[in-house]
């Protein structure tokens, strides 16, 4: 642009052109931009560029916002805009898509400028970036454990703030391990208290005789059969569960773990009828199962160190602790004819795992109603959950089951 703008009027902020030689627009004076954090005052200066307060601006104006407070932004986030408005084919930014990027809401908009962003990233990789603090690494690490897109990665890395903190895995093991040891000292035994006579007297495992107490179906992972058995469920849960609930949020993570918990729960009233239930393997088989699951479908995009050694030695213990139950559940009961507890809790947490948990998991800060299969899943969990109920009512009486005495 060869010619002189007109000089703007009189006013304490000055006048720039965007767009094209006629057009002037008032900017805020960098005395007056204030934080990024307030949505109020980031719309103060997105309607310097929509003065017909149409709720939209041209891509190119929304360059030149970016290009005059960027240095207000992560270069992160600001990777991603930027990678937004290159992209975007109808030539406008919306207001509403530009807050819900800046404050990191579950959009479709924040599902586009990852798409975009991702394909014409072009800067260095976060793992390349030196001069981290030990919690910058710490988070860096997560990142590369969880997610399989370097935008999603970066977007993360500048995002997370520990506020809150994992809080739902660290507390759920500490009072599955507060509860074990509290059993251990009553029942003056901690490998295979399963084996004590007065351990199904205790309120909190699912039990067929005592299955219209509802609280049952969730109380029980509380109950571990033993140290082998409680030990190798908190390694998992805490291996897994903690970085996960760091990425995807406590709500996400918790309902992962509590709708595996009770369809193991109800797998069990279903498919192995007169058996008892203890542990969180339901829970835990969820995280898991979903975890590796994501890995294998996004292969090639996961950058976690030694992955196939890693996922080798998951399946590995989670093949142990199945057998583990699979022979406790066949071996020779301590108290006939009550049998050990069962095993299919496991699997109703991996099925949960593998649809739900999956769906959960590939869709990092996206809204999970935009997301078809997640309503099919969700249906298909809440039939389930229907019929073992309905099962649970009619089954046992038209069967005519002998049943284990209570406890």
């Amino acid at each position: 642009m060869g010619d002189r703008l007109p000089e703007p009027h009189a006013s304490s902020s000055p006048a720039v052109a965007a767009g094209s030689e006629a057009e002037e627009i008032e900017v805020l004076d960098s005395e007056d931009v204030l934080p990024m954090a307030a949505e109020d005052h980031w719309k103060a200066l997105f309607d310097q560029f929509d003065p017909d307060n149409t709720g939209y601006i041209s891509t190119e104006k929304f360059r030149s916002l970016l290009q005059r407070h960027g240095s207000e932004l992560d270069p992160h986030k600001l990777e991603v805009l930027l990678a937004l408005a290159d992209s975007n084919s109808e030539g406008r930014i919306c207001y509403q898509d530009f807050v819900n990027l800046m404050s990191n809401k579950r959009s479709n908009s924040f599902r586009q400028a990852i798409l975009q962003g991702n394909r014409r990233l072009c800067s260095k990789a976060l793992l390349e970036e030196t001069g981290l603090s030990l919690s910058q690494r710490l988070i860096r690490h997560v990142a590369y454990e969880t997610l399989p897109r370097e935008i999603d990665r970066k977007w993360y890395y500048d995002s997370y703030t520990c506020c809150p903190p994992p809080w739902f895995m660290i507390t759920i093991t500490i009072v599955e391990v507060a509860f074990f040891l509290y059993n251990g000292v009553v029942l003056d035994r901690f490998v295979l208290q399963v084996t004590h006579p007065l351990y199904l007297k205790n309120a909190l495992l699912y039990h067929p005789q005592l299955r219209a107490q509802a609280w049952r179906y969730l109380t029980y992972i509380f109950m571990h059969a033993g140290i082998e058995h409680l030990g190798l469920n908190v390694v998992l849960q805490l291996l897994v569960g903690v970085p996960l609930e760091m990425v995807h949020g406590a709500a996400r993570i918790s309902f992962v773990y509590v709708a595996g918990v009770v369809a193991g729960s109800l797998a069990v009233s279903v498919a192995d009828m007169t058996a008892p239930v203890v542990g969180s393997s339901g829970g835990v088989y969820a995280l898991v199962s979903a975890h590796l699951a994501n890995i294998v479908m996004n292969w090639s995009g996961m950058k976690c160190q030694f992955k196939l050694l890693r996922m080798a030695v998951a399946l590995i213990c989670m093949s142990f602790e199945f057998g583990r139950a699979v022979w406790l559940r066949f071996h020779p009961s301590a108290y006939p004819p009550c049998p050990h507890p069962s095993f299919m809790a496991h699997l109703g947490g991996v099925m949960v795992g593998i649809t739900l948990g999956v769906i959960i998991l590939r869709n990092y800060e996206q809204r999970l109603q935009d997301q078809t299969l997640w309503w099919i899943f969700l249906s298909i969990y809440l039939i389930f959950v229907l019929f073992a109920i309905f099962w649970n009512i009619f089954a046992y009486s038209l069967l005519d089951l002998k049943l284990p005495p209570p406890p």
